[in-house]
């Protein structure tokens, strides 16, 4: 039998070492999965699933103890929601200012500065949202505290505007140049044709853009624990606080103790937000191959 080439044996060794690194992410992934239920489980020996997904009491230190994760739930989706609102627009149309109105030697400016934004610490984020934001929206809308759901969205937005304005901007760079110069040549101005044929054609890597950055909004942690407000409610307005899940947990861990209901409780929440994560990544995985032209056959 004759000896495999050298070429062939070295793409065999590199495809394996990919196969690997794969295998070991799947496996750290399911450990970590296996893990939360382990914690998380026991709980529901103690409250039932209904209670713990719908009731909006949360009160562990009671006696006895309420575990009840709907407004927490709430807090998270709500968060999620007016960051969507505030970070979409903004990213997508920096993406299409850097795409269409920036000459090549300001995008090699413009866009590492943005995606250096991507960069700074999350605490600094929030130090910038109860110290400077907080006070001015108590002061200009009137409101008892600044620290509430709208500061705590508008700085969750200043995070995830870098990924989703990069990412998109990748997306309609991507676009193939004959679609573009096609449309150009029928007579549709620059603009016309990025509104009309590039954005639509890049819809698929927009979609994941932004679901990639509100699924890091939704697992954000320091931000929310210092300017949201860490009230356990449902919030009615804009201005009132909320408290996310991630934040109940990074504030309320170091006191549980190990083997207590709150541990168990706290570690169902995690679970809880886990899941919602997950879907959101899967909702970004099926808006790439749906919504793209590009994907189409």
């Amino acid at each position: 039998m004759a000896a495999m080439p050298a070429k062939l044996r070295a793409d065999l060794h590199f495809r394996q070492c990919l196969g690997l690194a794969a295998g070991v992410s799947v496996i750290a992934l399911a450990a970590i999965v296996i893990f939360l239920l382990t914690q998380a489980l026991p709980i529901f020996s103690q409250v039932s699933l209904k209670d713990f997904l719908f009731n909006t009491e949360w009160y562990p230190t009671d006696d006895p103890p309420v575990f009840g994760i709907g407004a927490l739930i709430v807090g998270s989706l709500t968060c999620a929601l007016v960051t969507t609102v505030i970070a979409v627009p903004f990213g997508v149309l920096t993406a299409c200012a850097i795409h269409a109105g920036m000459s090549k030697t300001l995008k090699k400016v413009v866009k590492p500065l943005i995606e250096l934004m991507a960069a700074l610490p999350s605490v600094v984020i929030g130090f910038i949202g109860m110290l400077i934001l907080a006070p001015w929206l108590q002061d200009t809308f009137g409101i008892a505290t600044g620290l509430n759901l709208m500061n705590a969205s508008i700085m969750l937005a200043f995070m995830c505007i870098p990924t989703i304005a990069s990412i998109s901007e990748d997306a309609l760079r991507n676009v193939p140049g004959g679609i573009r110069e096609a449309s150009l040549a029928l007579g549709a101005t620059r603009w016309e044709t990025l509104c009309k044929v590039e954005l639509r054609w890049a819809m698929g890597g927009i979609a994941t853009a932004v679901m990639l950055g509100i699924s890091r909004v939704i697992g954000e942690t320091m931000v929310v624990l210092m300017v949201a407000g860490g009230a356990a409610i449902i919030p009615e307005s804009i201005f009132d606080p909320v408290r996310p899940m991630t934040s109940s947990i990074a504030a309320e861990m170091a006191e549980a103790a190990v083997g207590d209901a709150h541990y168990y409780a706290l570690y169902a929440t995690g679970l809880v937000l886990f899941l919602i994560t997950f879907v959101f990544n899967l909702c970004a995985w099926y808006a790439a191959r749906r919504f793209g032209l590009g994907n189409k056959k």
